[in-house]
């Protein structure tokens, strides 16, 4: 018996550092390699792509729409906003509208479509992803991809200002009333001094707790600025939306 516990103990030693080995590795998966990226439109998002082209080869975006498919579904982003946006980077997208009880099937659909296109690695912007049960390495192996995660644990003050010292610019279009954020932090411009703000509020300077969401209108991947025009502020339960129209003077 005691044999036999040595030797499971061994084995689930030697799992776990595989285990360890492989997530270590979703820092640098993307480098060398050929890449889809999960874009949101946002700031986490696209410092993930900067890295990735940085480093690799990124074939497309990948962005996923709500049921009408007019609008993301992770940021409610006009599908016209994304369009300009993934033209100005200079690569195509892969998207499809779904609801949430289809969200996985038509992701790994894409996925499954742009590893034909010669994509090796899923690329996303997640700073915080769990270790164990982490969705995105799930739907990876399902299609025989790699995951990487260039941001993955980093200090979440060091990824926004890297993000904003690279010159990227990015718009707070979301807020969520009850974790902090007001009114007038809607229309911000990301900035070292207003992320300072922010964490002397007591807030987080990425909002990975939720606090805001941001739409990002120029940065070292994009060939041209996103020109955006500014709608009416719109309320539901404790969050507030500035919705951004594509500006087309």
């Amino acid at each position: 018996m005691r044999a036999f516990l040595l030797g499971f103990a061994k084995i689930s030693f030697t799992l776990n550092q595989l285990n360890n080995t492989m997530q270590d590795q979703w820092k640098t998966n993307a480098e060398q390699r050929k890449s889809i990226v999960s874009f949101s439109g946002g700031k986490d998002s696209s410092l993930a792509l900067y890295h990735a082209m940085q480093t690799g080869t990124v074939i497309g975006l990948i962005v996923m729409l709500e049921e009408q498919g007019q609008r993301s579904r992770s940021h409610a982003m006009p599908l016209d906003i994304i369009r300009a946006q993934a033209d100005a980077i200079g690569l195509p997208v892969y998207m499809t509208s779904s609801s949430w009880a289809d969200y996985e099937s038509k992701f790994i659909a894409l996925l499954n479509q742009a590893k034909q296109q010669g994509a090796e690695v899923l690329v996303t912007g997640d700073l915080d992803m769990p270790q164990h049960g982490c969705w995105h390495d799930q739907v990876t192996q399902q299609v025989g991809l790699k995951l990487g995660m260039p941001l993955w644990l980093r200090p979440h003050k060091e990824v926004v200002e890297e993000f904003i010292n690279l010159g990227f610019r990015s718009v707070i279009v979301t807020v969520n009333l009850k974790l902090g954020m007001q009114i007038e932090d809607l229309g911000k411009i990301l900035t070292l001094e207003y992320i300072q703000e922010l964490e002397n509020r007591g807030i987080d300077p990425c909002g990975e707790g939720g606090e805001f969401h941001t739409t990002v209108i120029d940065g070292p991947i994009f060939n041209k600025a996103i020109p955006v025009s500014r709608g009416d502020i719109v309320y539901h339960e404790e969050y507030a939306f500035l919705p951004l129209e594509l500006d087309q003077r």
